[in-house]
């Protein structure tokens, strides 16, 4: 399967959910009937039909253990090629599904799965029920089965993805909706934001703290002394942040960030990626010519490659203060007309090189509430 992005095709791949319920179908049908399986077939929530080949094959005592590989597909995914193994063993009766090595567990409230279980998501769980419902069936099996799902790389990969601020500990979680992964889906990505910030609301938190990444965290900690252990980063996608707070019932939002992204909120531009729209350098020599800039001077803005140059020509020509003042007020009116007023919400604008540009008018009472390091 293909998709195609930003002009180029793209080569699908499949979940660890996907590869959680072949690797236990393969093993399920191996323990029953007592023979090695090649491949086995899968249908994905979405319809399409996986073929899967079990390795690393282990016939032990009462039980087998296998593995399936996984493959992302073109999707910059850092779990590409690692192995999910799944060993099965009869029981009485029943399907028991449990976590092993590399598989986390869930500690804080707000996620898919209820604290203290594995972080097995609903959708590749019951996947795995019906691939070990299918195993015993083709085998006419009326027994039970105990499935343990382990990662042996689990634990490591882990450390470099979300889970251990959601309060995944011990390793990865099971995930996948459709049983397929769309390359660099940008779906994908907003689901992680409303993770991370279900993660925040079911802990009592009702103030949001926003970046749209590192460069943010890092100002926002060195320089501004904020607590940032308990923030949100929400990557390009402002509004549908804003969106999700609202509905999870925050009380407000206060977002710190680069003026090459906040410029371009200024505009009502709520997605911040440069495939969708620029205009930033256009915003900020239109406000300069309202400030009393001359011509040449607005045009030099205008034709400034990066933000940070046009803020050097702002700072020079004595220009910063009168635009960047009407810059956060544009930022403040589109941001609450996203919220529709629900929520309150505020910005703070910075550079690399001259530190805070500016701020919206509630921006103060609440990195003054984030300085005291509070959550609720």
């Amino acid at each position: 399967m293909y998709t195609i992005k930003d002009g180029k095709k793209l080569r699908c791949g499949y979940t660890t959910g996907s590869c959680a319920a072949a690797a236990a179908k393969a093993a399920a049908m191996m323990v029953l009937s007592g023979r090695a399986v090649a491949a086995v077939s899968l249908q994905t929530p979405q319809g399409t039909v996986l073929h899967l080949q079990p390795e690393d094959i282990s016939f032990q005592e009462n039980k087998v253990i296998c593995a399936i590989r996984k493959d992302s597909g073109d999707d910059p995914d850092i779990t590409d090629g690692m192995l999910v193994y799944a060993t099965v063993e009869k029981t009485a009766s029943g399907l028991e599904i449990v976590g092993g090595q590399g598989v986390g567990r869930v500690t804080k409230p707000g996620l898919a799965c209820a604290v203290g279980d594995w972080a097995i998501n609903p959708v590749p769980r019951r996947m795995i029920y019906q691939a070990l419902e299918d195993a015993c069936g083709q085998c006419h099996y009326d027994g039970g089965l105990k499935l343990t799902l382990s990662l042996p790389d689990g634990e490591r990969l882990a450390k470099k993805t979300f889970n251990p601020r959601l309060g995944i500990v011990g390793g990865l979680s099971i995930l996948g909706t459709s049983g397929i992964v769309d390359p660099m889906s940008e779906q994908a990505l907003v689901d992680t934001i409303h993770t991370e910030m279900d993660s925040r609301r079911a802990a009592g938190e009702t103030h949001l703290l926003c970046f749209f990444g590192n460069y943010g965290v890092d100002f926002s900690r060195d320089t501004l002394g904020l607590d940032v252990e308990k923030r949100v980063t929400i990557s390009n996608y402002v509004g549908e942040s804003l969106d999700y707070a609202v509905y999870k019932g925050f009380s407000d939002v206060l977002l710190i960030g680069h003026i090459g992204k906040l410029v371009k909120v200024a505009q009502g531009i709520m997605n911040t990626h440069s495939r969708y729209a620029d205009g930033r350098t256009t915003l900020l020599a239109l406000e300069a010519v309202f400030a009393g800039a001359s011509r040449e001077i607005a045009r030099q803005i205008y034709e400034s490659l990066t933000t940070d140059e046009a803020v050097r020509i702002l700072q020079e020509n004595h220009l910063l203060q009168p635009v960047m003042t009407a810059v956060c007020a544009k930022i403040e009116s589109y941001m609450d007309q996203r919220t529709h007023g629900e929520i309150g919400t505020a910005a703070i604008v910075f550079s690399n090189a001259c530190g805070v540009l500016g701020q919206t008018s509630r921006a103060r009472e609440l990195l003054a509430f984030h300085k005291k390091g509070e959550s609720r």
